[in-house]
C-alpha cells in the first residue's frame, strides 16, 4: 500500500531592510559629581592608613560644615599599595602608600568647584575627576530612545521609496542597543589658582541606538 510522505512547507525570510536609528537629547546638568581622595605614603602600614584616615576625617567634616549631607559622600575605593625601588636589578621595599577616594554628588552644581577647594585645603592631594549629570536622566534617555525609533523607521522608509517597495507599517523586530551614553557637548572646563577652582560643564547630549526590522513587498 503507497502512504505518502507528510507535507513539508517551506519557511521563507521575510523581504527585509535592516536599519539603525540614533536618537539625541542635549540637556543641561543639574548634579555634579567630583571624585577625589587622599594619597599618604609611610613606612609602616599602620601609620600611612592612620595619616589617610586623619585627612579623610578632616574632609568630611569640612564638607558637613559646608552644608553638604553626609548621604551625598560616598567612598569610591581605598587601596594599598607596597612600593619597591629596584637597587641593582633588586627590588627594595620602599613604603606603603594607602590611597582612599570619595566621591562626592552636589546638587547645586555651581557648589562644585568650592567643594574642590575645601577638600584640598583639609588635605585632599587627588582630584581625578568631575562629571555632570541630569536630575532626570532616564526621563531624557527614554525620549532620546523615541527619537530613535522615529530615526529607524525614516531610514527604512528612505531605502523602501528608492527602491520602490511597500515598507511594513511596524518593524517586525527592533532591539535597544544597550551602549548608553552621556558625553558633554561642550567640554568642561577645570582650572585651579591660588583663588578658587572654575568649573564648567557646559550642556550633556544624551544619546540612545536601536537596531530594527522592517519587512517590505514589491509594489
Amino acid at each position: 500500500m503507497y502512504y505518502p510522505l507528510p507535507y513539508k512547507t517551506v519557511k521563507t525570510r521575510p523581504n527585509v531592510i535592516k536599519v539603525s536609528g540614533e536618537g539625541k537629547i542635549s540637556v543641561e546638568p543639574e548634579i555634579a559629581v567630583v571624585r577625589l581622595g587622599v594619597s599618604t605614603e609611610s613606612l609602616t602600614l599602620a601609620q600611612a592608613q592612620e595619616e589617610n584616615a586623619r585627612a579623610i576625617s578632616n574632609i568630611k567634616k569640612a564638607f558637613t560644615k559646608a552644608g553638604i549631607p553626609e548621604n551625598a559622600i560616598k567612598t569610591d575605593d581605598y587601596s594599598i599599595y607596597p612600593q619597591h625601588d629596584y637597587v641593582e636589578g633588586q627590588q627594595v621595599f620602599r613604603n606603603y602608600r594607602v590611597d582612599h577616594m570619595l566621591l562626592v554628588k552636589v546638587i547645586e552644581i555651581n557648589q562644585a568647584g568650592p567643594i574642590v577647594d575645601i577638600a584640598v585645603r583639609n588635605g585632599a592631594n587627588i582630584v581625578s575627576g568631575v562629571t555632570f549629570e541630569a536630575a532626570q536622566n532616564d526621563q531624557f534617555y527614554r525620549k532620546a530612545l523615541s527619537f530613535a525609533v522615529l530615526d529607524a523607521r525614516r531610514k527604512a522608509e528612505t531605502i523602501a521609496e528608492t527602491l520602490n517597495v511597500q515598507l511594513s507599517k511596524v518593524p517586525f523586530s527592533i532591539a535597544e542597543i544597550n551602549d548608553r551614553e552621556v558625553i558633554p557637548y561642550q567640554k568642561k572646563t577645570f582650572a585651579m589658582n591660588e583663588a578658587s577652582t572654575s568649573l564648567h560643564p557646559g550642556t550633556l547630549e544624551i544619546i540612545s541606538r536601536v537596531q530594527a526590522e522592517f519587512s517590505y513587498v514589491s509594489m
